[in-house]
Protein backbone atom coordinates (compact mmCIF):
# COMPACT_ATOMS: atom_id res chain seq x y z
CA UNK A 1 0.00 0.00 0.00
CA UNK A 2 1.24 3.50 -0.78
CA UNK A 3 1.76 5.96 2.17
CA UNK A 4 -0.46 8.97 0.71
CA UNK A 5 2.32 11.74 1.92
CA UNK A 6 4.71 10.59 -0.04
CA UNK A 7 2.81 11.98 -3.39
CA UNK A 8 3.95 15.55 -3.17
CA UNK A 9 7.42 14.33 -3.39
CA UNK A 10 7.27 12.05 -6.10
CA UNK A 11 4.85 14.44 -8.17
CA UNK A 12 7.42 16.96 -7.69
CA UNK A 13 10.49 14.66 -8.85
CA UNK A 14 8.34 14.26 -12.11
CA UNK A 15 8.08 17.76 -12.49
CA UNK A 16 11.67 18.19 -11.98
CA UNK A 17 12.29 15.27 -14.70
CA UNK A 18 10.10 16.39 -16.96
CA UNK A 19 11.45 20.27 -16.85
CA UNK A 20 14.68 19.56 -17.16
CA UNK A 21 13.70 17.28 -20.94
CA UNK A 22 12.35 20.15 -21.99
CA UNK A 23 14.78 22.32 -21.42
CA UNK A 24 17.29 19.83 -22.54
CA UNK A 25 15.48 19.12 -25.73
CA UNK A 26 15.16 23.23 -26.09
CA UNK A 27 17.94 24.13 -29.05
CA UNK A 28 16.19 27.58 -29.78
CA UNK A 29 18.30 29.51 -27.53
CA UNK A 30 21.94 30.37 -29.24
CA UNK A 31 23.36 28.09 -32.50
CA UNK A 32 22.41 25.21 -33.24
CA UNK A 33 25.48 22.89 -34.07
CA UNK A 34 24.63 20.73 -37.46
CA UNK A 35 26.15 18.32 -39.80
CA UNK A 36 30.11 17.67 -39.06
CA UNK A 37 33.02 17.36 -41.31
CA UNK A 38 36.43 15.79 -40.41
CA UNK A 39 39.73 17.09 -42.37
CA UNK A 40 43.21 16.31 -41.43
CA UNK A 41 46.09 19.46 -41.09
CA UNK A 42 49.93 19.57 -41.01
CA UNK A 43 50.97 22.46 -39.03
CA UNK A 44 54.77 22.46 -38.18
CA UNK A 45 57.71 24.57 -39.39
CA UNK A 46 61.18 24.00 -41.65
CA UNK A 47 64.40 26.08 -40.50
CA UNK A 48 67.99 25.89 -42.14
CA UNK A 49 70.94 27.77 -40.97
CA UNK A 50 71.90 29.16 -44.48
CA UNK A 51 74.08 32.19 -44.02
CA UNK A 52 76.35 30.23 -41.09
CA UNK A 53 75.68 28.87 -37.35
CA UNK A 54 72.51 30.00 -34.92
CA UNK A 55 71.48 29.24 -31.95
CA UNK A 56 68.98 30.03 -29.44
CA UNK A 57 66.46 29.20 -32.34
CA UNK A 58 62.35 29.84 -31.36
CA UNK A 59 59.51 29.32 -33.76
CA UNK A 60 55.83 29.96 -32.98
CA UNK A 61 52.62 29.44 -34.84
CA UNK A 62 49.14 29.28 -33.94
CA UNK A 63 47.41 26.03 -34.43
CA UNK A 64 43.36 25.29 -33.69
CA UNK A 65 42.21 24.55 -30.38
CA UNK A 66 38.87 23.00 -28.78
CA UNK A 67 35.64 25.94 -29.50
CA UNK A 68 32.09 24.42 -29.43
CA UNK A 69 31.47 24.18 -33.18
CA UNK A 70 35.39 22.44 -33.13
CA UNK A 71 37.02 19.51 -31.39
CA UNK A 72 40.99 19.10 -32.10
CA UNK A 73 42.78 15.77 -32.02
CA UNK A 74 46.79 15.01 -32.37
CA UNK A 75 46.92 12.26 -34.86
CA UNK A 76 51.07 12.29 -35.59
CA UNK A 77 53.93 14.85 -34.42
CA UNK A 78 57.35 14.28 -36.00
CA UNK A 79 60.78 16.27 -35.25
CA UNK A 80 64.01 15.77 -36.66
CA UNK A 81 66.16 15.05 -34.14
CA UNK A 82 67.65 18.67 -33.51
CA UNK A 83 64.70 19.89 -32.22
CA UNK A 84 65.07 20.59 -28.56
CA UNK A 85 61.29 20.67 -27.64
CA UNK A 86 57.78 20.97 -29.16
CA UNK A 87 55.65 22.52 -26.45
CA UNK A 88 51.67 24.09 -26.61
CA UNK A 89 50.73 27.23 -24.85
CA UNK A 90 47.78 29.18 -24.78
CA UNK A 91 47.54 32.59 -25.12
CA UNK A 92 44.63 34.86 -23.20
CA UNK A 93 42.01 35.57 -25.14
CA UNK A 94 41.31 32.55 -27.31
CA UNK A 95 44.70 30.84 -29.10
CA UNK A 96 46.81 28.34 -29.21
CA UNK A 97 50.48 28.56 -30.01
CA UNK A 98 52.72 25.40 -31.16
CA UNK A 99 55.99 26.40 -29.95
CA UNK A 100 59.36 24.82 -31.43
CA UNK A 101 62.83 25.16 -30.09
CA UNK A 102 66.43 24.32 -31.55
CA UNK A 103 69.41 24.64 -29.45
CA UNK A 104 71.66 25.47 -32.04
CA UNK A 105 71.86 24.64 -36.21
CA UNK A 106 75.59 24.35 -37.99
CA UNK A 107 75.69 26.07 -41.10
CA UNK A 108 73.74 24.65 -43.78
CA UNK A 109 71.74 22.53 -41.43
CA UNK A 110 68.20 21.81 -41.44
CA UNK A 111 65.26 21.52 -38.87
CA UNK A 112 61.79 20.63 -38.88
CA UNK A 113 58.73 19.97 -36.71
CA UNK A 114 55.64 19.04 -37.80
CA UNK A 115 51.92 18.01 -36.00
CA UNK A 116 49.10 16.47 -38.00
CA UNK A 117 46.17 17.32 -36.44
CA UNK A 118 41.76 16.10 -36.79
CA UNK A 119 39.38 18.85 -37.21
CA UNK A 120 36.00 17.89 -36.57
CA UNK A 121 33.88 21.03 -37.61
CA UNK A 122 30.27 21.47 -36.82
CA UNK A 123 27.80 23.43 -38.99
CA UNK A 124 26.08 26.33 -37.33
CA UNK A 125 22.81 26.95 -38.02
CA UNK A 126 21.14 29.80 -36.85
CA UNK A 127 18.32 30.33 -34.29
CA UNK A 128 15.18 29.84 -34.82
CA UNK A 129 13.29 32.62 -33.17
CA UNK A 130 15.47 35.55 -33.03
CA UNK A 131 13.01 38.29 -31.02
CA UNK A 132 14.49 36.40 -27.66
CA UNK A 133 17.72 38.06 -28.11
CA UNK A 134 19.26 41.43 -26.41
CA UNK A 135 22.58 43.78 -26.01
CA UNK A 136 24.23 42.64 -22.93
CA UNK A 137 23.52 45.18 -20.17
CA UNK A 138 26.16 44.59 -18.18
CA UNK A 139 28.84 43.14 -19.43
CA UNK A 140 31.61 41.53 -17.65
CA UNK A 141 35.43 41.87 -17.70
CA UNK A 142 35.56 39.48 -20.32
CA UNK A 143 33.35 41.02 -22.74
CA UNK A 144 34.68 44.79 -22.34
CA UNK A 145 37.72 43.34 -24.54
CA UNK A 146 34.86 43.23 -27.01
CA UNK A 147 33.57 46.78 -26.81
CA UNK A 148 36.55 48.59 -26.80
CA UNK A 149 39.00 49.31 -29.77
CA UNK A 150 41.97 47.15 -30.75
CA UNK A 151 44.43 46.88 -33.78
CA UNK A 152 42.94 48.47 -37.13
CA UNK A 153 39.53 47.98 -35.29
CA UNK A 154 38.88 51.79 -34.51
CA UNK A 155 35.25 51.29 -32.94
CA UNK A 156 35.77 55.04 -31.15
CA UNK A 157 36.24 56.59 -35.02
CA UNK A 158 33.95 59.53 -35.16
CA UNK A 159 32.71 58.28 -38.50
CA UNK A 160 32.12 54.88 -37.38
CA UNK A 161 29.97 55.81 -34.21
CA UNK A 162 28.32 58.25 -36.19
CA UNK A 163 27.48 55.47 -38.77
CA UNK A 164 26.72 52.64 -35.91
CA UNK A 165 24.22 55.74 -34.62
CA UNK A 166 22.71 56.18 -37.85
CA UNK A 167 22.35 52.02 -38.93
CA UNK A 168 20.88 50.94 -35.80
CA UNK A 169 18.01 54.32 -34.90
CA UNK A 170 15.29 52.74 -35.89
CA UNK A 171 15.79 49.09 -34.98
CA UNK A 172 14.25 47.61 -31.72
CA UNK A 173 15.39 44.71 -31.77
CA UNK A 174 19.46 43.47 -30.77
CA UNK A 175 19.34 41.28 -33.76
CA UNK A 176 18.19 43.32 -36.20
CA UNK A 177 20.71 46.02 -35.39
CA UNK A 178 23.50 43.74 -35.90
CA UNK A 179 21.54 42.42 -38.83
CA UNK A 180 21.86 46.29 -40.30
CA UNK A 181 25.03 46.82 -39.96
CA UNK A 182 25.86 43.29 -41.58
CA UNK A 183 23.94 44.06 -44.22
CA UNK A 184 25.13 48.14 -44.38
CA UNK A 185 29.00 46.76 -44.62
CA UNK A 186 27.95 43.73 -47.08
CA UNK A 187 25.89 45.98 -49.94
CA UNK A 188 28.58 49.38 -49.62
CA UNK A 189 31.91 47.65 -49.00
CA UNK A 190 33.38 46.82 -52.35
CA UNK A 191 35.31 43.31 -51.51
CA UNK A 192 38.87 43.87 -52.98
CA UNK A 193 41.60 41.55 -52.39
CA UNK A 194 44.84 43.41 -50.61
CA UNK A 195 48.33 42.34 -49.49
CA UNK A 196 48.66 44.15 -46.49
CA UNK A 197 46.08 44.81 -43.41
CA UNK A 198 44.53 48.53 -43.06
CA UNK A 199 42.11 49.76 -40.71
CA UNK A 200 38.36 49.78 -40.33
CA UNK A 201 38.34 53.36 -41.20
CA UNK A 202 40.14 53.33 -44.04
CA UNK A 203 37.92 50.43 -45.15
CA UNK A 204 34.79 52.70 -44.60
CA UNK A 205 36.32 55.67 -46.08
CA UNK A 206 37.66 54.08 -49.46
CA UNK A 207 34.30 51.82 -49.52
CA UNK A 208 36.15 48.98 -49.92
CA UNK A 209 38.45 46.05 -48.26
CA UNK A 210 38.91 42.26 -48.20
CA UNK A 211 37.50 39.84 -45.82
CA UNK A 212 39.95 41.16 -42.86
CA UNK A 213 38.60 44.86 -43.35
CA UNK A 214 35.03 44.12 -44.06
CA UNK A 215 35.44 42.10 -40.93
CA UNK A 216 36.64 44.74 -38.94
CA UNK A 217 34.50 47.26 -39.77
CA UNK A 218 31.36 45.13 -38.69
CA UNK A 219 33.40 44.38 -35.60
CA UNK A 220 34.03 48.29 -35.37
CA UNK A 221 30.34 49.01 -36.00
CA UNK A 222 28.65 46.48 -33.15
CA UNK A 223 31.27 48.02 -30.48
CA UNK A 224 30.15 51.38 -31.08
CA UNK A 225 26.86 49.96 -30.72
CA UNK A 226 27.48 48.37 -27.60
CA UNK A 227 27.13 44.89 -29.10
CA UNK A 228 30.75 42.82 -28.31
CA UNK A 229 31.83 41.58 -31.14
CA UNK A 230 35.32 39.84 -32.50
CA UNK A 231 37.35 38.27 -35.37
CA UNK A 232 37.68 35.00 -35.89
CA UNK A 233 40.71 33.53 -38.10
CA UNK A 234 40.64 30.18 -40.31
CA UNK A 235 43.25 29.87 -42.85
CA UNK A 236 43.57 32.18 -45.86
CA UNK A 237 40.20 33.88 -44.06
CA UNK A 238 38.78 36.12 -41.56
CA UNK A 239 35.06 36.59 -40.22
CA UNK A 240 33.06 38.27 -37.72
CA UNK A 241 31.36 36.95 -34.55
CA UNK A 242 28.71 38.97 -32.51
CA UNK A 243 27.72 38.64 -29.20
CA UNK A 244 24.14 38.45 -27.62
CA UNK A 245 22.13 37.46 -24.48
CA UNK A 246 18.76 35.24 -24.74
CA UNK A 247 15.80 35.67 -22.75
CA UNK A 248 17.37 33.52 -19.42
CA UNK A 249 20.53 35.90 -19.19
CA UNK A 250 22.67 33.68 -20.81
CA UNK A 251 25.15 34.66 -23.85
CA UNK A 252 25.59 33.45 -27.33
CA UNK A 253 27.97 33.90 -29.78
CA UNK A 254 27.06 34.20 -33.29
CA UNK A 255 29.14 34.24 -36.34
CA UNK A 256 28.57 36.25 -39.94
CA UNK A 257 30.54 36.08 -43.19
CA UNK A 258 31.02 39.65 -43.84
CA UNK A 259 32.95 38.84 -47.25
CA UNK A 260 31.44 36.14 -49.23
CA UNK A 261 28.59 35.16 -52.19
CA UNK A 262 26.27 33.96 -49.68
CA UNK A 263 24.48 35.38 -47.07
CA UNK A 264 25.71 33.62 -43.80
CA UNK A 265 24.15 35.74 -40.94
CA UNK A 266 24.26 34.03 -37.16
CA UNK A 267 25.08 30.41 -39.28
CA UNK A 268 28.45 29.61 -40.60
CA UNK A 269 29.22 26.75 -42.85
CA UNK A 270 32.77 26.52 -42.97
CA UNK A 271 35.38 23.51 -42.54
CA UNK A 272 38.61 25.28 -42.18
CA UNK A 273 39.78 25.32 -38.67
CA UNK A 274 39.24 28.29 -36.65
CA UNK A 275 43.04 29.13 -35.35
CA UNK A 276 42.02 32.23 -32.97
CA UNK A 277 38.97 33.98 -31.73
CA UNK A 278 39.92 37.43 -30.95
CA UNK A 279 42.01 40.64 -32.32
CA UNK A 280 43.67 42.16 -29.66
CA UNK A 281 46.08 39.58 -28.02
CA UNK A 282 48.93 40.15 -25.75
CA UNK A 283 52.05 38.15 -27.07
CA UNK A 284 55.39 36.91 -25.71
CA UNK A 285 57.92 38.95 -26.88
CA UNK A 286 55.48 41.78 -28.64
CA UNK A 287 55.97 45.22 -27.27
CA UNK A 288 52.64 45.99 -28.17
CA UNK A 289 49.11 44.32 -28.67
CA UNK A 290 48.38 41.80 -31.69
CA UNK A 291 45.23 42.03 -34.16
CA UNK A 292 46.55 38.60 -34.96
CA UNK A 293 48.60 36.12 -33.35
CA UNK A 294 51.53 35.41 -36.34
CA UNK A 295 54.10 33.10 -37.34
CA UNK A 296 57.38 34.01 -35.89
CA UNK A 297 61.21 32.66 -36.28
CA UNK A 298 63.65 34.34 -33.29
CA UNK A 299 67.64 33.35 -33.41
CA UNK A 300 69.80 34.42 -30.27
CA UNK A 301 72.80 34.23 -32.12
CA UNK A 302 73.14 34.04 -35.86
CA UNK A 303 75.18 35.19 -38.62
CA UNK A 304 72.63 35.96 -40.30
CA UNK A 305 68.58 35.64 -39.94
CA UNK A 306 67.78 31.78 -40.78
CA UNK A 307 66.09 30.37 -43.80
CA UNK A 308 62.53 29.67 -42.30
CA UNK A 309 59.16 27.80 -43.97
CA UNK A 310 56.14 27.85 -42.18
CA UNK A 311 53.69 24.91 -43.08
CA UNK A 312 49.76 25.13 -42.79
CA UNK A 313 48.13 22.81 -45.04
CA UNK A 314 45.30 20.49 -45.50
CA UNK A 315 46.12 16.98 -45.80
CA UNK A 316 45.01 15.35 -48.92
CA UNK A 317 42.28 12.02 -48.63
Amino acid sequence: MFVTSRWPSIILALLALLHSALVAADDSRGIRLGEQTKSQWRFGVVVKATGGPASGIRATLPVPMDWPEQTVRKINEEKTANVDSVTYRPLEGGVRQMVVSILRLPAGGEASAVVTLEVTKRRIEPPGDTSMYQVPAKPGIELKKFLSPSPYIESKDPKIESLARELTADKQQAWDKAAAIFDWVRDNVKYEFADDIRPANVALNDGKGDCEELSSLVVALCRASKIPARAVWVPRHTYPEFYLVDDHGKGHWFPCQAAGKERQFGGMIEDRPILQKGDNFTVPGERTPQRYVQQSLRAKDAAAPPEVKFIMERVKE
